[in-house]
């Protein structure tokens, strides 16, 4: 039995650090594998170069979660992807963007609930609260350990690690007024939480299908009116910062809409107006790669457009 667990180790090992490199239709993907972090589990990190990508000029940046499932739906799980190479590469083409680079941050799949999981509205509820919100994600099976959000450290590893690396490596803009982060569902949560605790850092952030709910049920669920009042209370600057938000109303997506609202009146009370925060509703689009595949062009043109 040990031999097979050994052997069932490194096979996963293997898997993860010598996975195919993604196809992409224009430009090229640079991995960086087990990129080694003081603050989280080792992790790829695919960065993709639009083509023509040359150190005389200068680029974009946008880092995205979730990167394993960015580029190439042959190498996922589910056989779904963003196709973020065809989107961005059409969007620099037809000049409705700038130059950009991509930066796809790949998740540890055992723990992407506890780096995803924005920390300070979780450290904020009760002792009750916080058990109430363990036993939710215990039920559901997305976490089968004793439950405590490290997404302060994540966003650390982002801003203090991979940020530096990929400013030294590449030809970037190394300024909050180029420097984006993206993702959905959790990923979009996450992405929410760094641009207000980071707003020097980031200033741009799109959140497809955001996990608002924290758990899977809205029944009995504290977390959400915990992450709307975090978010009320540290949103950055609407002058020189931009918020994209969307959701469907399928499948996971159900959850969504009515929190979305609130955090709707949030952004507007705060200032934020239709040339610093957009949110969109998909009726009919559930929660999946695909989904966010047909819409990811409206978020990166909003953020990304050229200046």
């Amino acid at each position: 039995m040990q031999k097979i667990l050994l052997s069932l180790c490194l096979s996963f090992l293997f898997l993860k650090y010598n996975a195919q490199i993604p196809n992409v239709v224009s430009g090229r993907i640079e991995r960086t594998a087990d990129f080694k972090s003081q603050y989280v589990t080792p992790r790829n990190v695919d960065v993709w170069l639009p083509e023509g990508y040359s150190a005389s000029r200068k680029y974009a940046v946008l880092y995205m979660q979730d990167g394993q499932m960015l580029y190439d739906p042959e190498t996922t799980w589910n056989k779904q992807s963003w196709n973020v190479d065809d989107i961005i590469s059409d969007l620099i083409r037809n000049k409705k963007i700038q130059n950009t680079i991509v930066v796809g941050i790949w998740n540890d799949s055992k723990l992407r609930h506890l780096d995803y999981f924005p920390q300070k509205p979780f450290e904020s509820l009760t002792a009750t609260q916080k058990d109430t919100v363990r036993a939710q994600l215990t039920k559901s099976g997305s976490s089968d350990l004793v439950f405590s959000p490290n997404s302060d450290n994540y966003l650390k590893f982002l801003v203090k690690e991979l940020k530096p690396f990929i400013d030294k490596k590449y030809s970037t803009y190394k300024d909050k007024a180029h420097t984006f982060i993206a993702g959905s569902s959790m990923g979009g949560l996450i992405s929410m939480y760094a641009i207000c605790e980071y707003p020097d850092i980031f200033g741009g952030a799109a959140c497809l299908s955001t996990h608002w709910p924290g758990t899977f049920t809205l029944d009995n669920n504290p977390f959400p009116d915990s992450v709307l009042k975090y978010l009320s209370k540290n949103l950055p600057d609407p002058k020189s910062h931009k918020i994209y938000f969307d959701c469907g109303d399928k499948t996971l997506d159900a959850l969504y809409p009515d929190i979305q609202k609130k955090a709707d009146r949030i952004m507007a009370k705060a200032g934020f107006s239709d040339a610093s925060w957009k949110t969109m509703y998909f009726p009919g689009e559930n929660h999946s790669e695909e989904a966010w595949n047909k819409r990811l062009a409206i978020p990166l043109e909003f953020l990304l457009k050229k200046k």
